[in-house]
C-alpha cells in the first residue's frame, strides 16, 4: 500500500536491516509490580546501511549480521530494569550506532502488549530514530 511506504532517513538511499518481533522477558517499568514480575516486550528494528558491497559480494563481511543487532537488544531488554520503554529504545538504539559505523540511522520500536491500562488495546510503546551525526562521538 502506498500509505505504509516508510520514508527514507538517509540521502544514500533506503537499504536497511530488518529485525521484526523479537520476544524477549524483561523487567521494565515504573511499577513496583513490573520490576518484579517482567513481562513479554516485542522489539523492531530497523538499520539503515549501504547493502550494495554485500549484495554484490554475497560476503558476510561487507554487512552487519542480524545476530549482532539481535544479541544488543536481548541484553538490553533482558537486562538491568529500566523506567521507562523510552530508556530502553534509546540504548538499543545508541548501542547499536556506536557498535556498528557502517550502520547510518537506526529506528526501534518497543512495544509492551501486556500493560494494564482500562480499555482494550494491541500494545502500548514507543518508536524512535536515531541518526548518526557527523562524528561517532556525538551519536545521538
Amino acid at each position: 500500500m502506498a500509505g505504509d511506504r516508510e520514508e527514507e532517513p538517509t540521502a544514500m538511499g533506503g537499504d536497511k536491516l530488518i529485525l521484526r518481533g523479537m520476544q524477549f522477558h524483561g523487567f521494565h517499568g515504573v511499577k513496583q509490580e513490573e520490576k518484579k514480575l517482567g513481562q513479554k516486550f516485542v522489539i523492531d528494528v530497523d538499520a539503515w546501511m549501504d547493502l550494495a558491497p554485500a549484495g554484490d559480494s554475497d560476503d558476510i563481511s561487507h554487512t552487519v549480521s542480524y545476530t549482532d543487532i539481535y544479541r544488543i537488544v536481548k541484553g538490553i531488554v533482558e537486562g538491568p530494569s529500566h523506567n521507562l520503554l523510552e530508556s530502553v529504545a534509546q540504548s538499543i538504539a545508541k548501542s547499536t550506532l556506536l557498535k556498528f559505523p557502517q550502520i547510518s540511522s537506526v529506528r526501534v520500536k518497543v512495544e509492551k502488549p501486556h500493560v494494564a491500562v482500562q480499555g482494550v488495546v494491541d500494545y502500548l510503546g514507543v518508536e524512535i530514530l536515531r541518526c548518526r551525526k557527523a562524528r561517532a562521538e556525538h551519536l545521538i
